[in-house]
């Protein structure tokens, strides 16, 4: 049996379609919540995927179990464990590789969905779909010894491959069901998120949520199949 692990930042986080797609591929999951107290686990070699998700908190806060996270990154890149970041898990490796992670010059934050530009080595890897789901107002530098997958026009950096890991801006593990989820508890938490500068409208989103919903699906499928599970 496969096994995967999923490190979430909030109680109320998910995994979304990657859990989902995991699960059809035989994967059973464990589950660890660093910033509600739970221990990161010491063997990561008894896993044959991580994954790192996002969260509202900057890896450049000073929170002690955030130090940890990136401390204990390190030790997977040392593996041959597939790895994934995805939002803050993409900016916690790049952290832990030495690079900055800061909000862009204009201040802008990517809020819905932003085309994203393949390199030339991300070519295939983006040739069916390059639309993504986003939810961030800080973007990373790319670390020395990575390629760089994919560019965009507010945050530069979008997706980049280091040995044995994948950083991923964007969030392809965000179905309707997860977007619905994250527009209600935001509009509830901290309703100004929503209407940070550069963010799109909510009825905008929904509408780009329709239209691209089965597409970025099935981009998922051959991201696992064809290059984090490979």
């Amino acid at each position: 049996m496969k096994k995967a692990l999923f490190v979430l930042h909030q109680k109320t986080s998910e995994a979304g379609d990657i859990g989902k797609k995991l699960k059809k591929r035989g994967f059973i999951f464990d589950y660890v919540r660093p910033p509600l107290g739970d221990e990161l686990p010491k063997n990561v070699k008894q896993y044959n995927l991580i994954v790192v998700f996002g969260g509202p908190m900057s890896v450049n806060d000073e929170e002690d179990f955030l130090k940890k996270e990136i401390s204990w990154i390190g030790e997977i890149l040392n593996t041959n464990v597939p790895f994934l970041g995805i939002c803050l898990g993409a900016q916690l490796i790049a952290k832990y590789l030495g690079c900055k992670v800061e909000k862009n010059n204009n201040n802008l934050s990517e809020i819905g969905f932003y085309k994203i530009l393949p390199t030339s080595k991300g070519l295939k890897m983006f040739e069916s779909h390059n639309i993504f789901y986003q939810f961030h107002s800080e973007g990373f530098q790319i670390p020395s010894g990575c390629e760089l997958l994919a560019k965009g026009d507010i945050f530069n950096n979008q997706a980049f491959r280091y040995k044995n890991s994948f950083g991923l801006q964007f969030h392809p593990e965000v179905n309707t069901y997860l977007h619905l989820k994250w527009l209600f508890l935001v509009l509830i938490k901290k309703p100004h998120v929503l209407f940070k500068k550069g963010a799109q409208n909510i009825f905008n989103q929904l509408f780009l949520r329709i239209k691209y919903n089965n597409s970025i699906s099935k981009w998922l499928d051959s991201f696992l199949d064809d290059y984090l599970l490979q």
